[in-house]
This record gives C-alpha cells, sequence and structure tokens, in this order.
C-alpha cells in the first residue's frame, strides 16, 4: 500500500514488525507520534536537552522492539508506556550520576528552597507545582503527569506502568494526599 497515512497504529505496527532496518511503516509511526512521544519525555525528564535525549532513545527502543506490540491496548498506550520506562530509567541514571558528582547536591537544593523571593504570582505557582512534583518519588511523579497532564485514564494507566487500574487510583489517591500535606505543611 502507498498511503501508509490511511492505516491505523496498529496496522502500521504490525506492518512495521515485518519490516527491514529501512521499513516505511516504521517512519511514519514515527512521524505520527514524534510531537507526543517529545512532550511526555519533557514532562518526565524536565529539561529540553534531556528530553531529546530520552526521546531519542524512545524511538531507539522502539525500532529494536518493533515487534513487540502485541495488541493488547493501543499502540499509543503501548508507545507512552515505552517513553515512561525510557525517561524513568534515564531519570534514575542521572540521578545516581549526580549523586555520585556531587554528594552534596541535597544540601544546596535545601537551601535553595528556603531562599524567598517576590516573583509574579504565576511564576511563583509554576515553581510550587515543580516543587511539588520533585518531592515525588520517579514512578509517582511519572503517574500523576502521565494522569493528568498527558489524560490517560486507569486503565492506560494501569497497562503503562504494569499495575491494576484499582491500584492506579489508590496510588493517585495517595499522592493527592501527600501533596495536600506538603501544602499546607509551611
Amino acid at each position: 500500500m502507498d498511503d501508509l497515512s490511511a492505516l491505523t497504529d496498529t496496522e502500521l505496527a504490525a506492518q512495521a514488525a515485518r519490516e527491514g532496518s529501512d521499513g516505511i511503516a516504521f517512519t511514519t509511526l514515527m512521524d505520527r507520534h514524534r510531537e507526543r512521544v517529545w512532550r511526555i519525555c519533557w514532562r518526565l525528564m524536565g529539561t529540553q536537552h534531556d528530553a531529546e535525549d530520552a526521546a531519542q532513545e524512545v524511538f531507539v527502543r522502539l525500532f529494536f522492539d518493533r515487534g513487540k506490540f502485541a495488541g493488547r491496548s493501543a499502540y499509543t498506550t503501548w508507545l507512552h508506556g515505552v517513553a515512561v520506562r525510557t525517561c524513568l530509567t534515564l531519570r534514575r541514571s542521572r540521578t545516581r550520576r549526580r549523586r555520585r558528582e556531587e554528594p552534596d547536591v541535597d544540601e544546596r537544593i535545601a537551601t535553595a528552597a528556603d531562599t524567598t523571593t517576590h516573583p509574579s504570582a504565576a511564576i511563583d505557582a509554576s515553581h510550587d507545582v515543580t516543587a511539588l512534583l520533585d518531592g515525588l518519588d520517579e514512578e509517582d511523579r511519572a503517574l500523576v503527569l502521565m494522569r493528568f497532564a498527558e489524560g490517560h485514564d486507569y486503565d492506560q494507566l494501569a497497562e503503562i506502568f504494569d499495575i491494576s487500574a484499582g491500584a492506579c487510583r489508590m496510588r493517585i489517591s495517595r499522592i493527592r494526599e501527600k501533596l495536600a500535606a506538603t501544602r499546607k505543611t509551611p
């Protein structure tokens, strides 16, 4: 078929699994999802440079794993799961590397958090949200971002994080409680 843009993600994924290394179906899938994958990576990684590295790694993994999509969920859910797992792995390795290189980084973060400035309310709110998210462990942070920033429902989250939908609901509820408690303490 010459016009691959008319194919569904599932059809393209099946064709990509049968293709060689220069397959047009995989390229079409990559082009179709590049922007959203980058956005997920940016939200999870926090900087443009790290997001670009992570997105590139996601597509490299997708290329090598292109035959592993089994169709049990939507292709986008599977793809976002690969993106989340890739970003979590990269964030964890980056954190470990920084701790080895700069053992006093936690002390400097605490000191920076204690300083007060008087920026506009929008910037202040943005920093508050960032600080709240940074207070979560890596997987909880990813879960919150995928639920509220990317709009995934609990069934999709269950697939992405390989836990039940009920467990996703419970974790989101506990995260909300933790964030509410954090906001109340000065």
